[in-house]
């Protein structure tokens, strides 16, 4: 099946990501979610984002408007899966949302169509469940921000077809991205590794050991991490990454536990990046 229009669910900052990389590659791309607020804010992002990318040189003005252009705005879910080849559900890290989102394409989407999770740490095997269609379904786990990380983690669920993963890996190919495929379990790889890593030195902070900005430069410094693991926990989104290591916590047992530590600021309303203020201040939503 030649893939030429994809729906992504979820117009948060994965989503809109997810969008972005879809458009520049030449894919028609449908953008969902049910606030339209939601679409609105994600579509600045990404003319933003493609106009520094102009002025930077790395891409031309021409690139750019046909990259918008590809992109459609929809806060209907039936009329967003009407007629693509690809549903790429980019929402919370919650099971019965996700479930509820993937009954709705099920129903809505053309019966060639694949179902795609970019869940990080969930199973597709529970997610496809609720459909009809199983064997079409698949996770494509990209990585934040989209536009610049090269992996895409291909995920397949017990049912999906061997058909279903060739095109999954095909089109996160032609959206410029290496691909690994996994085995189905927890966490998958390097969501796994990094709450570990992310946890540990949130950990770390509450016990006093040091600073937020010296834990992150330890390790950038120390292990040649491109970012700190407390930096890139407020990229991922703080309640992202509480529900990751809830969830790894449930399957994968007691080296899960979520820093108390982690509550506290996600009850406090800090998630990170996205709202201007997670473990670091940035003053603006982005």
């Amino acid at each position: 099946m030649d893939v030429k229009k994809i729906a992504v669910i979820g117009a948060g900052v994965m989503g809109r990501g997810i969008a972005q990389t879809a458009a520049l590659t030449g894919f028609e791309v449908i953008m969902n979610d049910i606030e339209e607020e939601a679409l609105i804010h994600a579509y600045s992002n990404i003319e933003k984002d493609l106009k520094n990318s102009v002025e930077k040189g790395l891409l031309t003005q021409f690139d750019m408007k046909q990259a918008l252009s590809n992109i459609k705005l929809m806060n209907r879910i039936d009329e967003a899966g009407h007629s693509v080849d690809l549903a790429i559900e980019a929402a919370v890290e919650i099971m019965e949302v996700k479930q509820d989102i993937f009954k709705q394409l099920d129903e809505f989407c053309p019966s060639h169509a694949i179902l795609a999770t970019n869940t990080s740490t969930m199973s597709p095997t529970e997610i496809g469940a609720v459909t009809k269609r199983a064997s079409q379904t698949i996770a494509m786990h990209f990585f934040n921000p989209v536009p610049k990380m090269k992996l895409c983690e291909i995920i397949r669920g017990i049912e999906t077809s061997d058909s279903t993963v060739s095109i999954a890996v095909e089109v996160a190919n032609r959206m410029g991205k290496e691909t690994v495929q996994v085995n189905e379990f927890p966490g998958f790889v390097p969501s796994r590794i990094n709450a570990l890593v992310g946890n540990e030195a949130l950990n770390m902070l509450m016990e006093g050991v040091a600073s937020a900005g010296d834990i992150d430069k330890a390790i950038k410094l120390g292990l040649n991490y491109p970012m700190g693991p407390l930096e890139l926990m407020d990229v991922v989104g703080l309640d992202t990454r509480l529900r990751n290591l809830e969830y790894l916590h449930k399957y994968l047992g007691e080296k899960y536990r979520p820093c108390p530590l982690l509550y506290k600021f996600v009850a406090a309303g800090r998630l990170g990046k996205k709202v201007g203020r997670g473990i670091f201040e940035y003053g603006e939503r982005v």
